[in-house]
């Protein structure tokens, strides 16, 4: 054990938990940016927020001044920066040719790894540049002499390994669209997002390592190729080790040991790079096409500037390949980072198995999920006294929001001079719209900033800005990362009604969203599981924020339900922890709590304990699925079990929804 590293002298803005030492502030990238804006005499002082203001009010402006503080590389130069500003439509840098992979390669150098990956059986390896560069140029020109061609889609079965960034960049390099999912969804699942994009190649895992397990895969992707039709070439990817029984399956070996030259197809901005999917949970899950030049903007905004990666960094982050966070794990490289890849539980052998790799790889950047650090808290980990935490910038917490405690214990537990972030953004973008700025100090439970060139807004019902207000999240003007389009929609009719069928013109995310005088931001939830009681709209974020204070609880789920007579149906749903009981005393302190720290409108009508909560396979909780469960909607209308953590559980919920008398 080590000991605590001591607290730095105090620099923190009044009321902040952290707040940049003024060296630290001026030698981010940010700055730096900030600078020669205001060196172009475009704004008075390098402040932010009249950064952000000229940002959004000169978009043309601003687009072109990142693309030139970014050394973007284009074999061709662009007509104009925002030629269409129209939303959906907007049209960016038209006439310019670039490839997203060769501005990974960029930064190539023998001085440090491409690659860092680890997995459960504790095997640490360095993938140098180099042997990135020559597997990618060996996969590259297979998929070229396998007649693969600038618009065909690759396939990804894959984990989070070297062979899924092989897999990307060699796809990217020669203009072929790449899109994966992990092998512990359901085959069903699978054969819903890939038969929708017709891939011509699947790269496929044999198996993987899951808490201390080894499950294969073999059957399932024999399963899978016999479901596409389009598939012509199958690469097995041995992670277990397995032989293939797929016949006229090439071997990843075979394949990345030819030796080859690295070509990068010169494309389009607006060409597709990837693939992304909605949750599915209510229907077939709708395919999202991104760009390169959109997708290389945006990520080099949001790691370049936001979250102030450097060449050097370590940039570690967990997630699985079904997660858009996968894809911004890979574009750490466009930063000059080594991307740190760990295939495994986040809780095997033990809940602090995630803050051990943080240590092991000297993580300069720490990415996670809001409920691990709330799981870290409430199992007492201390990694700042277990683990030499010295080289740790910053943590990075996504995927809802943390609750204030949480954002305490990070400053209590694991480092008091500590950057803690929480970007909030989407799979629809793939980048935040609010988030961290290395520029300004933390508060508890607040994003610090909008993002650049993003016109963010809360808008009430009749589409007017709220400040300190709760608000529908909407996005003004147009964003590069915004979706090029939806697979399987030729008339852009889903698309429209995804995003623009409340406030036209206008994107609507679909969260609640704060925007404070200071330019900080708060996310309340999801606009789309909106509890509306008594006419007030609250949401969900509120409540677990008091939930997750409580130690007797592991996890909990609100909804708020319209009942066919008129009425509404507000459970709450708990989880005991080990050890732990529901009892009406408990219940009642938690209602008790929850009204003085909320409102008494906030008060669920029952407390019910559950065995567990469903969530997607990315972790989110299914609010809205269980709403409609619960409201008697048949469970084939309701879910779609094929991306449910634990499917299992969707029959209790319909059985309880069934019992409650509430709903007759």
């Amino acid at each position: 054990m080590t000991s605590p590293q001591p607290s730095p002298v105090d620099t923190r803005a009044p009321g902040a938990l952290w707040s940049p030492r003024p060296e630290r502030a001026a030698a981010s990238a940010m700055a730096g940016f900030a600078r020669r804006i205001c060196a172009s005499g475009a704004i008075e002082t390098d402040d932010y927020e009249r950064l952000w203001s000229w940002s959004v009010r000169n978009p043309a402006e601003f687009w072109a001044s990142l693309w030139e503080f970014f050394g973007i590389q284009s074999s061709a130069p662009y007509d104009a920066v925002l030629a269409n500003a129209s939303m959906p439509g907007a049209q960016w840098f038209p006439g310019a040719r670039l490839n997203y992979a060769e501005h990974v390669f960029r930064n190539a150098t023998a001085a440090r790894p491409a690659l860092r990956t680890l997995g459960e059986d504790g095997r640490m390896e360095d993938i140098s540049w180099d042997q990135l560069g020559g597997q990618v140029a060996s996969l590259a020109a297979w998929l070229r002499s396998s007649g693969v061609r600038p618009g065909d889609r690759v396939a990804g079965y894959v984990t989070n390994t070297e062979h899924a960034v092989v897999g990307l960049l060699a796809a990217a390099s020669i203009g072929a669209v790449w899109s994966c999912c992990p092998p512990d969804y359901g085959t069903q699942a699978v054969i819903d997002r890939f038969r929708q994009i017709e891939p011509v190649v699947l790269l496929a895992v044999d198996g993987y390592t899951y808490g201390g397990k080894e499950i294969a895969r073999g059957r399932e992707v024999a399963e899978l190729v016999a479901a596409l039709p389009s598939v012509r070439q199958v690469i097995t990817v041995p992670i277990l080790g397995v032989k293939s029984a797929l016949l006229g399956a090439s071997s990843w070996s075979d394949v990345v040991s030819r030796p080859a030259e690295l070509v990068f197809e010169q494309l389009p901005f607006d060409h597709p790079l990837w693939i992304l999917y909605s949750s599915g949970t209510t229907g077939l899950p709708k395919g999202i096409v991104h760009g390169h030049g959109g997708i290389l903007l945006e990520h080099l905004k949001w790691l370049g500037l936001h979250n102030d990666v450097r060449p050097g960094d370590m940039f570690f982050w967990y997630t699985t390949s079904a997660w858009m966070i996968w894809n911004v794990l890979v574009s750490s490289l466009l930063t000059g980072a080594t991307a740190v890849l760990y295939d495994g539980s986040p809780v095997w052998p033990g809940k602090n198995a995630l803050w051990r790799i943080v240590a092991r790889t000297r993580a300069t950047h720490f990415g996670t999920s809001a409920g691990y650090l709330t799981a870290s808290a409430k199992a007492d980990l201390t990694p700042g006294a277990d683990h030499v935490l010295s080289r740790l910038r910053c943590i990075m917490s996504t995927g809802s929001p943390l609750p204030a405690a949480g954002w305490q214990w990070v400053y209590d537990a694991v480092k008091p001079d500590v950057w803690l972030d929480a970007p909030s953004g989407g799979t629809d973008v793939c980048a935040p719209y609010v988030g961290g700025n290395p520029m300004k100090p933390v508060h508890a439970g607040r994003m610090q900033c909008r993002f650049l060139g993003t016109d963010v807004q809360a808008w009430s019902d009749d589409g007017e800005p709220v400040v300190g207000d709760v608000g529908e999240l909407v996005v003004t003007a147009p964003m590069p990362s915004m979706p090029l389009y939806f697979i399987d929609d030729p008339d852009g009719r889903r698309y429209h009604e995804a995003y623009f069928d409340v406030f036209p013109g206008v994107w609507r995310h679909g969260d609640w969203l704060v925007i404070h005088d200071d330019g900080t931001a708060e996310i309340r939830g999801r606009s789309d599981s909106t509890i509306n009681r008594h006419g007030v709209r609250m949401g969900s974020a509120d409540i677990y924020a008091v939930i997750d204070t409580f130690d007797q609880v592991e996890e909990s789920l609100v909804i708020g339900a319209e009942l066919p007579d008129g009425g509404y149906y507000m459970p709450l749903f708990v989880v005991p922890a080990v050890d732990c009981v529901i009892d009406d005393d408990l219940r009642a302190e938690i209602a008790d709590r929850i009204r003085a720290e909320c409102s008494p409108r906030h008060v669920p009508d029952e407390i019910i304990e559950v065995p567990a909560i469903p969530h997607t396979l990315t972790g989110k909780r299914l609010e809205v699925p269980v709403k409609r469960l619960i409201q008697g909607v048949p469970m084939e209308r309701a879910v779609n079990a094929g991306v449910v953590d634990r499917p299992e559980l969707l029959g209790f919920y319909a059985d309880l929804g069934a019992r409650l008398p509430l709903r007759h």
